[in-house]
């Protein structure tokens, strides 16, 4: 079975875990890693050949338009991770429509492709927010992947299934949770941090788990992941700290056994799929808005 695989392109200041200790007024005053970092993963994509859905700020496709041309011109999806990774249930419907509108139209405008796709922030689309998968669907979203179906301390909707459900009814938008196992009836994540500092026999059992139940898995990471050299930030939370620094070294390497072990593609690829099993027609293909690539690129 295909199992998506999604980055969620953000920069080392931009996380959950440092969002209290540094403020979104100085993030133009620091060091960006993003582009470097990013390019270093779609490296490590072109060795094993898969294709993958980077889930992307507006703020870094603002300020790195040309990496988000690299990205779609290596053949990998670019979807919408909001605009500055606020979470969801921080806003009301009014606010969140403004920022997804905002998104979208920076990186179509930078990827000159359609953008169908949607990743909340720190999956951040809870039961705090039952307005946030209407407003994804009457802005014509196909797929959002934006629950997290388990209990923890900064996110999580434990009580949301954990395969692909349909959360608007009368809409064609699929809500695709990322995956986590089911152990002695508790839940576990198994991707981005999980998936670095804990064992990978985990992951991989996460994965056969949901193929056993005739699902994809869907698995995701971060490009600040795969840079053990970025700054530390000395007044975080030592729990922040050891959250995000731990085994930064280890990562691409276990990245790499992960993706030979199993297949994978884009999730745009995989929602296709799904809804097939779903007994669903595709949706009709928002047309790019604006100009084509040549007068873009002019």
């Amino acid at each position: 079975m295909r199992n998506a695989l999604s980055v969620d392109i953000e920069d080392w200041f931009q996380v959950g875990a440092f969002e209290k200790v540094i403020d979104r007024a100085d993030w133009d005053g620091l060091a960006p890693r993003v582009e470097r970092n990013t390019d270093a993963v779609l490296d490590l994509f072109g060795e094993s050949g898969v294709k993958a859905t980077f889930f992307t700020l507006g703020w870094v496709a603002h300020r790195f338009p040309a990496l988000i041309r690299r990205i779609v011109d290596q053949g990998h999806e670019i979807a919408s991770h909001g605009w500055d990774h606020a979470r969801v249930f921080t806003m009301d419907a009014a606010t969140f429509r403004d920022d997804i509108a905002r998104t979208r139209a920076t990186l179509e405008d930078a990827a000159g492709v359609a953008v169908t796709g949607y990743r909340a922030p720190s999956f951040s689309i809870d039961k705090r927010t039952p307005w946030a998968h209407p407003v994804l669907a009457e802005a014509g979203y196909e797929y959002s992947s934006s629950v997290a179906p388990l209990h923890h301390d900064h996110y999580g909707w434990p009580e949301a299934p954990r395969f692909a459900f349909r959360p608007v009814a009368g809409s064609g938008l699929i809500e695709v949770p990322v995956t986590v196992a089911e152990i002695a009836g508790r839940r576990v994540a198994t991707g981005g941090g999980f998936f670095r500092i804990i064992p990978a026999a985990l992951t991989n059992f996460s994965i056969r788990q949901a193929s056993g139940q005739g699902q994809p898995a869907v698995f995701y990471f971060h490009p600040w992941e795969i840079d053990p050299d970025q700054p530390r930030v000395a007044n975080a939370p030592l729990r922040s700290k050891l959250r995000h620094y731990t085994r930064l070294g280890a990562m691409a390497g276990k990245l790499r056994t992960l993706i030979e072990r199993h297949d994978w593609g884009r999730m745009d690829a995989v929602v296709t799929e799904v809804r097939a099993g779903m007994g669903l027609d595709a949706p009709s293909r928002r047309k790019n808005p604006g100009a084509d690539l040549e007068r873009r690129a002019s």
